[in-house]
Parts: structure tokens; C-alpha cells; sequence
């Protein structure tokens, strides 16, 4: 039996997902879309999104690059056979 995956986001992440360009959204829900077909580990492969883990005060989150400046930070949570992705966060990054 292959992992089921379930990526949700609560209502502030909503708002940020609203407020941003078309392009970056576009690519945002591909994402959700690819985690959502082919499972996160095989969408972690995916050159396009660049995932990554982070450290210091976010150790155990993950970022996925929507473009240079924006971000989706997310964590997953396993709950038996269904692993849930909880965006947490999508923010234009500071450099």
C-alpha cells in the first residue's frame, strides 16, 4: 500500500495565498498538486521546487522555493498510513 498524502492549510495561510501574483500561486498549487499525485518524497525529487529543511528556530520545517523571493514553509505530520502536509507559512523570503 503506497503513503496517502493530505496537504491542507488553515485560513491565515489562505489570506497569503490570496494576496499573492497570479505565477507564484500557479506554482504553489502545482505543488500541492504534485505532493497530492506523485507523494512528497518523489515531489521532494523535483528540481523545480527545491525543497529543503530548515534550521535554527524552524528545525523540522520544510521550504519549498515558489520562486526566488517566495516560499511555502510546511511540516509533515504522520498519522498511520496518511502523512499530512501543513502549510504553515507562504512569505516573500528576506535575504
Amino acid at each position: 500500500m503506497s503513503d496517502i498524502f493530505k496537504v491542507f492549510w488553515s485560513k491565515k495561510v489562505a489570506k497569503q495565498i490570496d494576496l499573492l501574483p497570479d505565477n507564484i500561486g500557479k506554482k504553489f498549487f502545482a505543488w500541492v498538486s504534485s505532493v497530492n499525485l506523485a507523494g512528497l518524497r518523489d515531489t521532494r525529487k523535483s528540481p523545480g521546487f527545491h525543497d529543503e529543511p530548515l534550521k535554527g528556530n524552524r528545525q523540522g520545517q520544510r521550504s519549498v522555493r515558489l520562486n526566488k523571493a517566495y516560499r511555502a514553509i510546511y511540516v509533515q505530520r504522520d498519522v498511520e498510513t496518511i502523512e499530512f502536509i501543513e502549510v504553515i507559512e507562504v512569505n516573500k523570503h528576506e535575504y
